[in-house]
């Protein structure tokens, strides 16, 4: 049985030009779509990618709360491109009843 490399994927996250949406771009060298899974939650994200004998994978976590069910992505020429916005200020707030 062939042995897999694993290794961690460059990755680049920051802000865009408003400060409104955390851009993330992952580079995935000869990795087909299908082979690619990436999960965003509200303080971070997932990213698995498989190519012949080669398994990108890691976790990260990121500094302000994002909104993961708002995230959209598009994959082309390598390169995972994902747009997530940050949450409002109090976009998950919950009304505390005072007794």
């Amino acid at each position: 049985m062939a042995e897999i490399l694993r290794l961690s994927p460059a990755i680049c996250a920051y802000p865009d030009e408003t400060y409104e949406n955390l851009k993330i771009e992952v580079v995935l060298p000869g990795v087909e779509k299908e082979n690619i899974s990436f999960k965003v939650v509200e303080d971070g994200f997932y990213v698995k990618a498989t190519k012949e004998g080669v398994e990108y994978t890691d976790s990260y976590a990121v500094c302000c709360p994002i909104s993961p069910e708002k995230a959209t992505a598009t994959y082309s020429n390598g390169v995972l491109k994902v747009n997530v916005p940050y949450q409002q200020p109090f976009e998950k707030a919950v009304d505390v009843k005072i007794e």
